[in-house]
C-alpha cells in the first residue's frame, strides 16, 4: 500500500468521526436549547468526507430527519464524492501514451 493510501484512509477515518461527534454536539445543544452548529457547518463537514458517518448519526439519534437538506443533501454528496473517486482513479490508473 502506497504512503498516500494510508493518508486517505486516516482523513476519511478522523473527518468520520468528527462528523458524529459533531452531530451529536449539535442534539445535545438542541435539546439544552443552547447554541447550535450551523446547517452549513454540518453540511461542510459532510462534503469533506463525513457524509455516511453524519447520516448513519443523524438516522440513529433522530436528528435533522426532516430537514430534506439533510436527508436528501448527505446522499447526494455521497453520490458526487463516490463518482468524483471513481473518475480519479479511471484517470491515475489510465495507461500512457
Amino acid at each position: 500500500m502506497e504512503w498516500y493510501h494510508i493518508l486517505i484512509i486516516i482523513y476519511a477515518v478522523v473527518m468520520n468521526i468528527a462528523a458524529a461527534v459533531v452531530t451529536v454536539k449539535d442534539k445535545e445543544c438542541a435539546k439544552k436549547k443552547r447554541w447550535r452548529i450551523s446547517e452549513k457547518n454540518l453540511l461542510i463537514l459532510a462534503a469533506l468526507s463525513g457524509c455516511i458517518t453524519m447520516y448513519i448519526t443523524m438516522k440513529m439519534i433522530h436528528h435533522k430527519t426532516k430537514h430534506n437538506l439533510f436527508m436528501v443533501g448527505i446522499p447526494i454528496i455521497f453520490i458526487c464524492e463516490v463518482l468524483a473517486g471513481l473518475g480519479i482513479y479511471a484517470f491515475m490508473t489510465m495507461p500512457s501514451a
